[in-house]
């Protein structure tokens, strides 16, 4: 096998590379370059496609280690985010000297490993997503510590963010949408035709105005507008 056929599997592990060092960056409090890093898994997880294509590297092994890399960069790291956050609510359920209350948050991670399971069998997800995609997940989670970052902890949105209940009911929704029946529009683009991609130019336009408007703040909106419109509109491609 020539080099080139180990290119698009090499952006793949730095994807999951990407991943652990999140995960690392959690465990030490630097919780921006934690969430920075899931953005950085997200264009490596964006390019490896794109390589596999360009190159017709596709191969089995790299759509299954496609899906453990997003298990990790997507699913476990963002589970750390939320365990973290979790842990400063001041809710504690003790289990000797361990308080295993931010534990709930790896609710996330086992979900996310199922609903990548299932789209590796799941032959109706060729150029669309039935469930909620696990990257979509890991960087709304990644994009709310910038968020948190830029408002202050004296701000109303600041104490919704950081309310137990509010993160506890993100990990059930979040979990139940990623293996649930809902279809969600994927960014894959055929054409640069309007008529074909209203959605996603609907979600690219709000992205660039929101972030125009109120910076970091908009991120976490971003991709719930995007939810938001693909269980609204979408009806299939």
């Amino acid at each position: 096998m020539s080099i080139k056929k180990h290119i698009p599997n090499a952006i793949t592990c730095c994807n999951l590379l990407s991943g652990c060092v999140s995960i690392l960056f959690t465990c030490n409090d630097h919780l921006l370059w934690a969430s920075a890093m899931i953005f950085a898994a997200a264009i490596f997880d964006f390019f490896d496609g794109f390589a596999a294509r360009a190159l017709d590297a596709k191969s089995p092994i790299g759509a299954e280690l496609d899906s453990l890399s997003d298990v990790v960069s997507f699913g476990v790291a963002p589970s750390f985010i939320v365990a973290w956050l979790l842990s400063k609510t001041g809710i504690g359920w003790w289990l000797h000297d361990v308080n295993i209350f931010p534990m709930l948050a790896f609710i996330l991670a086992a979900f996310a490993a199922v609903r990548l399971a299932k789209f590796n069998i799941d032959t109706r997800q060729s150029t669309s997503f039935i469930g909620l995609p696990v990257p979509a997940v890991g960087l709304f989670i990644a994009s709310l510590p910038f968020m948190l970052f830029r408002i202050g902890n004296d701000t109303v949105l600041y104490q919704i963010v950081m309310n137990p209940y509010f993160l506890l009911a993100m990990v059930a929704v979040f979990s139940w949408l990623m293996i649930s029946e809902v279809p969600f529009f994927s960014f894959k683009i055929k054409t640069l035709r309007f008529s074909d991609n209203i959605l996603r130019y609907f979600v690219v336009i709000f992205a660039v105005i929101a972030v125009i408007i109120i910076k970091l703040v908009a991120l976490p909106f971003v991709f719930l507008f995007y939810i938001l419109l693909s269980v609204i509109c979408y009806r299939g491609e």
